[in-house]
């Protein structure tokens, strides 16, 4: 497990694959934001874009799988104060194959609770070209590994 002691400022990890489908943007689409781009191929061909692209909000949720599945994984993650500088770089297209790329931007120790850390770090969504697709600064929370010490 990694604490908040063992992050250091500056790190990268890249992780991940995710084939994203036709089917998946559809469905996604369907439920949570149906916009004739998103959800109809003939609109989208008249679209912006030019043809069916993955709602953005898609792409941040699968981009934030590939997170907990990856770099989260052996972390002591106690969740997140939020996300800033959200943005969608490009859109993804069926068959795009997404990656994710971290980087440690800033960490301090919580002034209310020293039991925990504060973790900034950029996410960069990757194509398998290394286009990028999607960024955000994740403003995470990390348990600091002598918590039961940070009482005293």
């Amino acid at each position: 497990m990694r604490y908040y002691e063992d992050i250091e400022i500056g790190e990268t990890q890249e992780f991940g694959e995710y084939h994203v489908t036709k089917e998946e943007i559809v469905e996604f689409a369907e439920q949570y934001d149906p916009q004739p781009f998103h959800v109809d191929e003939s609109a989208a061909a008249d679209s912006a874009f030019g043809e069916l692209v993955a709602s953005g909000w898609h792409t941040a949720a699968i981009c934030m799988r590939l997170l907990v599945t990856g770099p989260m994984q052996d972390r002591a993650s106690m969740g997140a104060r939020g996300v800033d500088e959200l943005r969608w770089k490009r859109p993804v297209t069926p068959g795009d194959t997404l990656s994710i790329r971290t980087e440690v931007l800033d960490k301090r120790v919580s002034e209310s609770d020293p039991r925990r850390g504060y973790v900034d770090e950029r996410l960069e969504g990757r194509t398998g070209d290394g286009d990028v697709v999607l960024s955000w600064i994740g403003l995470g929370m990390i348990a600091r590994r002598n918590a039961e010490s940070a009482d005293s």
